[in-house]
């Protein structure tokens, strides 16, 4: 049987792609918040009684909920042998209005829609390579235009909420190509999924003032999350493998220049530190 692993399952964008992958795999979805997990584990089911969900909960914007969650993640993988985690995908996001950080110590943007994804995908890389499966980033177009604030990753000494998630944006491809470049002789693959202008409340959750504001107007203009939805589902189950790195709608599409082997090395490096990991160590012992 096929498992994917999917962050933010709870609503939006990662509930779609739940509600429509659970059809053909075992879902095992992520939220921060058990009871909107339990409402979105009994929406799927009164839709679809044969669907095969199962929630966990954690908010990933701490580290030590990362590593507990995966802790859960990988024992019910090894108490069910004839599961694969043929996906991974790290869809879970926030914005912030203002400077705010994770337990850590880490910009919650950079923590959660950067940071959650690179030590969650490292966890569970074993059980995605030994199915040669895929790991999929939620993306934005929003990469384009910003560089790395190699200096201030974190943008402590001049916050602002826009550039900070921009930047988490460019290190999700940046992640991705990092990925694709250590693991090219695995059968693993990665991939960016930019969903486009998505009606959900990702620019209302926590935030205040003019963020709040500008996304309640914006959002009315995008479509429905069960569009996005379909291009992660065509991404996994697609055979062989799409090439590229970066899609819209079924397309592959242009990214920035920015995403280079060199920064993607640079971002691996910082964020292996912030995490306490090396994929390296951990490749040589599979």
């Amino acid at each position: 049987m096929k498992a994917i692993v999917i962050t933010g399952a709870s609503s939006g964008i990662g509930f779609e792609i739940a509600r429509l992958l659970s059809r053909n795999h075992l879902v095992m979805g992520i939220g921060r918040n058990k009871t909107n997990c339990e409402k979105a584990e009994e929406l799927i089911l009164s839709e679809n009684p044969d669907a095969r969900i199962v929630y966990f909960v954690a908010d990933l914007i701490q580290q030590h909920e990362v590593n507990r969650v995966a802790d859960e993640i990988i024992a019910y993988l090894e108490s069910n042998k004839n599961i694969q985690l043929h996906g991974l995908i790290n869809n879970a996001g926030c914005v912030r209005s203002w400077y705010t950080t994770s337990d850590e110590g880490y910009e919650q943007q950079f923590a959660l829609n950067h940071l959650a994804g690179f030590l969650l995908t490292y966890r569970l890389l074993p059980f995605i390579i030994k199915a040669k499966g895929r790991v999929i980033m939620t993306g934005s177009q929003s990469h384009k235009g910003i560089k790395m604030h190699w200096s201030d990753v974190m943008l402590r000494k001049r916050y602002n909420p826009l550039t900070a998630y921009k930047q988490s944006k460019l290190c999700n491809i940046l992640f991705a190509k990092g990925l694709d470049d250590r693991l090219e002789d695995t059968g693993v693959k990665s991939y960016v999924v930019d969903p486009g202008l998505v009606k959900t409340d990702i620019g209302n959750k926590q935030t205040g003032g003019l963020v709040n504001l500008i996304w309640s107007i914006r959002k009315k203009h995008g479509v429905s999350p069960e569009v996005p939805a379909s291009t992660y589902e065509f991404l996994l189950e697609k055979h062989p493998a799409p090439p590229g790195l970066y899609y819209c709608l079924f397309k592959e599409k242009a990214y920035s220049r920015q995403v280079t082997s060199e920064n993607a090395d640079k971002l691996f490096s910082l964020s292996q530190k912030l995490c306490g990991i090396s994929y390296d160590r951990r490749e040589k012992r599979l």
